[in-house]
């Protein structure tokens, strides 16, 4: 059988699976029997990739098929600095999982800079994982938080941009009402703060991720980098989730509104 890497980012850890992509992520979800329910998101790692900071040896090893011929699931090969010592041209496609198992693939694709002047509100996603509201677009954001020497900073970062709307331009007046967050009020302070002293690029909002992320909430998409090299991997527009992903996108929305207790 063969076999695949996995870089999952909630938590953090390299996997070694017999599971092809979206099987895995089903697995990975709502476990062998269906009895949890938890959001995944993941990467699929190049095949060929090597190294001698994670114990690829047991790969070939432990990953093998039960006796009864069914596949190995998962070998979990490390569970710390994972993202750092996977270097970002190995990370093929990113899939978003449901709680209930539904599978999402994004693939890379050329991001173009909105010309606009707007404020801008991130999900860290790994290696950490506070919601940071700033002043910067997205590259320049991850030039900002991956310089070599800055006291806060990591070597690379995976992040997603969450929806501000009208609060991205007027913070003072705009109104939040399509906003699928608990708190607003401490988010629009936030921006103002931002908007009134510039000279501050950053304003964390919330210190780390609180529950699962809201796909509901993604403006555009998947940022991935470090000082050199810059990834994205878009959303899909709200017309492409109904009509190409409509499955997905409905199971998205109902485990949401499970979970959380409310219809945007």
């Amino acid at each position: 059988m063969q076999r695949y890497l996995y870089l999952s980012l909630m938590p953090e850890s390299l996997i070694a699976s017999m599971l092809p992509p979206t099987e895995f992520g089903n697995y990975f979800a709502t476990g062998i029997k269906k009895r949890t329910q938890d959001q995944a998101i993941f990467f699929q790692v190049d095949p060929g990739f090597t190294s001698t900071y994670f114990p690829m040896r047991d790969i070939e090893e432990r990953c093998q098929p039960h006796a009864d011929g069914q596949p190995k699931r998962s070998v979990y090969l490390s569970i710390y600095r994972v993202l750092e010592h996977v270097p970002l041209e190995a990370l093929l496609n990113l899939y978003l999982v449901t709680s209930t198992g539904a599978v999402l693939e994004l693939s890379k694709q050329p991001y173009e800079e909105e010309e606009r002047k707007e404020l801008h509100l991130y999900q860290e996603l790994c290696p950490v994982t506070p919601r940071i509201a700033t002043s910067f677009h997205p590259l320049e954001f991850i030039r900002f938080v991956t310089q070599p020497g800055y006291p806060i900073s990591v070597p690379k970062l995976i992040f997603v941009e969450l929806m501000l709307n009208g609060l991205a331009i007027d913070p003072f007046l705009a109104q939040p009402e399509e906003l699928p967050y608990s708190d607003v009020n401490h988010l629009r302070d936030c921006l103002i703060e931002l908007q009134m002293h510039p000279e501050k690029p950053t304003k964390t909002v919330i210190r780390h991720l609180q529950q699962e992320l809201l796909y509901r909430a993604i403006k555009n998409g998947f940022f991935v980098g470090d000082q050199s090299r810059f990834f994205y991997y878009p959303f899909p527009s709200f017309e492409e989730l109904e009509t190409r992903h409509g499955m997905w996108w409905q199971a998205a929305c109902a485990a949401e509104e499970q979970r959380i207790g409310y219809i945007l």
